[in-house]
C-alpha cells in the first residue's frame, strides 16, 4: 500500500503516532542496526522492480519494512555524503563537499552517535569511517565505544542498548568498474553460488549505454556485486537473530549514494542522488512506525539530513541546535518536505558544482561549470575498463546522440521527468509544458543558496585558507566576510550562455569582492569564442589579478579560445604552482582545452611533484593519458 497522506490524514497521523508512541516509551530504549551498502541505486533492486536483480534478503526487508521510494543521499559520492550521515550537517554548510578534503569543522559539531552514548548506548561501526572532516580520528573516538573490522555489538554491557552500523563494500564502484575485470572475476564471482550469478546477457542496458558483448560484460558487474552484498547483509540478519536480538532491534537499510556507474556516482542527476532506503521494525516496536505495520510503501520526501535526528530521537538523546533536518519516527515527528535539497563537488581531481532540488518526481539540477561534460575527468574512473570502452566507442563513431551526450558540454541546467523517464534521457527545459516546475526549481536553487549561505561557492584555494584560521561553516555566517546576495548573483550567471550574461560577467572581472570576480571569470569559460571576441582586452587584463583563482579561469578561457601565448604562460605558471589547490584548478582546465599539446612537458613535470593518490596527480595521469604522453618509468628518469 502507498503512503500517501493529506494534509488533514496526516495531522491525525501524528496524533495517533504520538500517543502510540508516547504508550510505546514503556518498552525499553530500542537496538538500533544500521546496514549500508555502496554506490547503489534503487534502480537495481528487486524490491524497487529489478526483476533481473538477485536480492532475497533485502528484497524481504524491504517488504516486510518501510519502503521509501524518494530517499536521497545529499551528494554523489562518498566522504561528502558520510559527512553528512554522521553529522547531520549539509556539506555546503559545513565545507564538506570537497571528495577527501578533511576541513575544520566546528569543535561543537559531532558525530551524532556522540550524542547517543550520552544517553546510555553502546556504539560501534564496522569498518568504514570516511567522515571528510578535520582531526578525524579524534573525531571518530568521540562518537564509537568501537570502530573497526571487527566492532559489533557484543562489547556492549549486559542490558545495555545499541546503535551498530555495518558497511558493506562489496557494491563499491572498485567492484562495479574500477578494479581490472581479472579482479573482480577472482574476487567476486567464486564467492557466489551458479544460482546467484547473473550472466552478461540477463539484464537490460541502461540507454545511455552502447548495448555491446563488451559493455554488458562490464555491467553485468554491478548486478553480481550487489548479489555477493545481499549475501553479506543474509548472514548479519542471521547473526543477530542467533544473538536473540532481531525482535528488540529496528533496522535501518541504505546505500550511501547512487550507482556506482559511469554517469551516476560523481554526477549530480537522479542516478547519482536517489538510495534506496528500507526502515524495518520488530513486532515489538510495531507500533512505533508512523507509517503502520509492515508491507508500506512510502513516497514521502527523506534525505541524509534526516538521519541523526531521527535516531536521536529514536533514542531519547538530546538533540544538538545546529541539526536541521526531519525526525521522522518519535514524538517530535517533522511534516513531510515538498522539496530536499542535493549538491556535487569536486571529487578526486575531478573539479564541479551542480546544486539540485526534487519533489521526488521531477529532478532539478543547476550546472555551473558546464563546460566540464557529465563525464568529466576523474581518474578513479578514467582508470576502468568500462570508462575506457566508452571513450574508445565515442572516438570511434559507435555511441548514438543519447549515448554520446555525456562527453559534451552539459545545458545550464537539467530537468528530468523521473516517473515516465527513469533514465533521465529527456531534458525538459525548453519544454513549455514544464515551465512552471522548471520556475519553481530554479527559484528554489536560487533561494536555498542564500539561505543556506552556502560556503562551497568559494573556490577550494580560498576555503583550505580560510579553515586554517576559522571553520568554513562559521566563517559564512559572517556576511561582511562573506556577502552572500552578491556571490550568488554572480555564480548565478556563470553557465549560462549568450550575450547579455556574458557582458554582465565582464563588469563584474572588475567587482571589489574577490569571489564575486571568480564567478564571473569562470562564468566566461562557458561563453563560445565568438562572445568573447568583444572581451578580449578585458579577459587579457584579469591575467594579472591579485587573486589567483581568477587568473586562471581567465587564462583557461583565453587559451581555449585564442591560443593566446599570454594565457599559455600564466597557466603554465600556475601549474607549476605549490599550492595544491592552484594547480589543479589549473591542470584541470587544461584537460577541457582544445589545444592541450604545448603543456604536456610542463604537467610531465609536475606529475613528479605530486603523489600518484592526490588531486593533482590524478590531474596530471588523467592529461597524459588523453594526450598519449604517459610516461614510462625511462622517461621519469629522464625528466628527473
Amino acid at each position: 500500500m502507498k503512503s500517501r497522506h493529506s494534509p488533514v490524514i496526516f495531522i491525525l497521523i501524528l496524533i495517533l503516532g504520538h500517543l502510540s508512541f508516547s504508550n510505546a516509551l514503556a518498552l525499553p530504549p530500542p537496538n538500533i542496526l544500521w546496514i549500508t551498502i555502496e554506490d547503489t541505486s534503487p534502480i537495481f533492486i528487486g524490491a524497487y522492480g529489478n526483476n533481473n536483480a538477485h536480492m532475497p534478503n533485502i528484497d524481504q526487508l524491504a517488504r516486510e519494512g518501510v519502503r521509501f521510494t524518494n530517499a536521497f543521499s545529499t551528494g554523489t559520492v562518498c566522504a561528502p555524503s558520510r559527512s553528512t550521515i554522521i553529522t547531520g550537517v549539509r556539506t555546503y554548510e559545513l565545507g564538506t563537499g570537497h571528495h577527501r578534503s578533511e576541513y575544520a569543522i566546528p569543535n561543537d559539531i559531532k558525530g551524532f552517535p556522540y550524542f547517543l552514548r550520552q544517553a546510555g548506548y553502546y556504539t560501534s561501526n564496522n569498518p568504514k569511517t570516511d567522515y571528510n572532516v578535520g582531526d578525524p580520528q579524534s573525531f571518530i573516538q568521540e562518537a564509537w565505544d568501537a570502530s573497526s573490522s571487527t566492532a559489533d555489538w557484543r562489547g556492549r554491557a549486559p542490558g545495555q542498548p545499541f546503535f551498530s552500523v555495518f558497511n558493506f563494500n562489496e557494491s563499491h564502484q572498485s567492484r562495479t568498474m574500477t578494479w581490472p575485470y581479472t579482479k573482480y572475476e577472482s574476487t567476486v564471482l567464486p564467492k557466489l553460488a551458479p544460482d546467484e550469478i547473473i550472466g552478461d546477457l540477463d539484464f537490460p542496458m541502461p540507454p545511455f549505454y552502447r548495448d555491446s558483448l563488451d559493455m554488458r560484460k562490464q555491467f553485468a558487474r554491478v548486478y553480481n556485486s550487489l548479489s555477493l552484498t545481499d549475501k553479506l547483509v543474509g548472514q548479519l540478519l542471521d547473526r543477530l537473530q542467533a544473538a536473540e536480538l532481531l525482535d528488540q532491534t529496528i533496522i535501518f537499510f541504505f546505500a550511501d549514494h547512487g550507482e556506482g556507474v559511469p554517469r551516476g556516482k560523481t554526477n549530480g542527476i537522479d542516478l547519482g542522488y536517489r538510495v534506496p532506503f528500507v526502515i524495518w521494525f520488530p513486532t515489538k516496536y510495531a507500533s512505533w512506525s508512523p507509517w503502520g505495520p509492515g508491507q508500506v510503501v512510502s513516497d514521502e520526501l527523506i534525505d541524509f539530513e534526516d538521519l541523526a535526528p531521527t535516531i536521536l530521537s529514536l533514542a531519547n538523546a538530546e538533540r544538538p541546535p545546529y541539526l536541521k533536518g526531519r525526525v521522522l519516527i518519535g514524538n517530535n515527528r517533522s511534516e513531510p518536505k515538498s522539496l530536499v535539497f542535493l549538491s556535487n563537488d569536486r571529487t578526486d581531481n575531478g573539479i564541479d558544482l551542480v546544486r539540485s532540488a526534487t519533489d521526488g518526481r521531477y529532478m532539478y539540477s543547476r550546472n555551473y561549470m558546464p563546460f566540464m561534460p557529465e563525464l568529466r575527468y576523474i581518474n578513479y574512473a578514467e582508470i576502468s575498463e568500462i570508462k575506457q570502452l566508452m571513450r574508445d566507442d565515442y572516438a570511434n563513431g559507435h555511441l548514438n546522440e543519447l549515448q554520446s551526450r555525456g562527453f559534451k558540454d552539459r545545458p545550464t541546467e537539467f530537468l528530468f521527468d523521473l516517473q515516465s523517464d527513469p533514465w533521465e534521457t529527456r531534458n525538459l527545459v525548453s519544454d513549455p509544458l514544464h515551465l512552471t516546475v522548471l520556475k519553481r526549481m530554479r527559484t528554489a536553487i536560487k533561494q536555498n543558496l542564500i539561505k543556506s549561505r552556502d560556503v562551497m561557492l568559494l573556490p577550494e584555494y580560498e576555503i583550505a585558507l580560510i579553515q586554517q584560521l576559522i571553520p568554513p561553516y562559521t566563517f559564512r555566517l559572517d556576511n561582511t566576510l562573506y556577502p552572500i546576495n552578491r556571490i550568488v548573483q554572480a555564480a548565478d550567471l556563470s553557465g549560462k550562455r549568450g550575450r547579455s550574461p556574458a557582458q554582465q560577467q565582464i563588469g563584474l572581472l572588475t567587482d571589489q569582492n574577490k569571489i564575486v570576480r571568480y564567478w564571473a571569470a569562470t562564468g566566461l569559460r562557458s561563453q563560445s569564442r565568438a562572445i568573447l571576441l568583444d572581451y578580449r582586452t578585458q579577459l587579457t587584463a584579469a591575467l594579472a589579478d591579485d587573486y589567483p583563482p581568477v587568473a586562471i579561469m581567465a587564462a583557461a578561457t583565453l587559451y581555449h579560445a585564442f591560443a593566446l601565448t599570454s594565457a599559455k604562460d600564466a597557466l603554465i605558471r600556475f601549474a607549476r604552482s605549490d599550492n595544491a589547490e592552484l594547480a589543479l584548478l589549473t591542470i584541470n582546465s587544461l584537460l577541457y582545452t582544445l589545444r592541450p599539446e604545448p603543456f604536456i612537458a610542463v604537467v610531465q613535470e609536475v606529475s613528479l611533484k605530486w603523489p600518484t593518490t592526490d588531486a593533482v596527480g590524478y590531474a596530471c595521469q588523467d592529461f597524459l593519458n588523453k594526450t598519449g604522453a604517459a610516461m614510462s618509468v625511462l622517461d621519469v628518469t629522464k625528466l628527473q
